[in-house]
């Protein structure tokens, strides 16, 4: 059995160049994501990697009390579907190298963009929507999509996100979208903590239309 009251929480940010311009409003507003999810009950610890062109694990496996302040410095274009594959792939290795009773009981990826793809080489958007489809069916990986100034329930359905758990978020409101991603996500972890089966308690991870709206005005 896998250790119900371990959540790991990945975390892929985009670092692209034309993220200079919420720089500020991306450091508070993860961090604020942190805060919240060390309130939360049960044990967590997160995996940050981030993207431009190129990709970076920032930290893994991370206790949450010691994830420090996040620093964001844009570069670079957007190569969002090979990070995607990347992180899942590399997750996956890791966590099936540990004993079973190590495994977190609930895992949940947040992938985070202000960009459209435009510069992966080597994997293609369904390729990536069937490796997120395969670990949200097989492992019950819960997956969140966040895009700036994009139709991100379409961008997210490409790459195998359900249309619940993906939203539009305008440039000056990055504070609120990730608020709501941290709300949601932790009253998601307490529905897995409390028993309730991946599928049902993904409901708790899906953004309300009140969301939304914060999230795009």
């Amino acid at each position: 059995m896998t250790n119900a009251d371990l959540t790991h929480l990945y975390f892929l940010l985009d670092r692209s160049g034309s993220m200079h311009t919420i720089v500020d409003d991306t450091v508070g507003g993860f961090d604020a994501f942190i805060a919240e999810q060390r309130k939360t009950p049960g044990e967590c610890r997160v995996t940050l990697c981030q993207f431009d062109d190129h990709y970076d694990e920032v930290y893994a496996d991370r206790p949450i009390a010691d994830v420090p302040s996040l620093v964001l410095e844009p570069r670079g274009t957007t190569a969002l579907l090979d990070a995607i594959a990347r992180l899942v792939i590399d997750a996956g290795k890791r966590l099936a190298a540990l004993p079973e009773d190590q495994r977190p009981g609930t895992v949940v990826v947040g992938i985070m963009t202000d960009g459209m793809e435009n510069a992966s080489r080597e994997w293609t958007h369904p390729q990536v929507k069937e490796l997120i489809e395969r670990q949200t069916r097989d492992y019950q990986w819960q997956f969140l999509y966040l895009g700036a100034d994009q139709d991100a329930i379409e961008v997210g359905m490409s790459i195998g996100v359900g249309a619940g758990h993906s939203v539009t978020y305008g440039r000056g409101n990055v504070k609120q979208a990730l608020a709501a991603t941290a709300a949601n996500v932790s009253s998601y972890r307490r529905a897995r903590a409390a028993g309730v089966p991946a599928p049902a308690a993904a409901a708790m991870s899906e953004f309300s239309e009140e969301q939304r709206r914060e999230a795009s005005q």
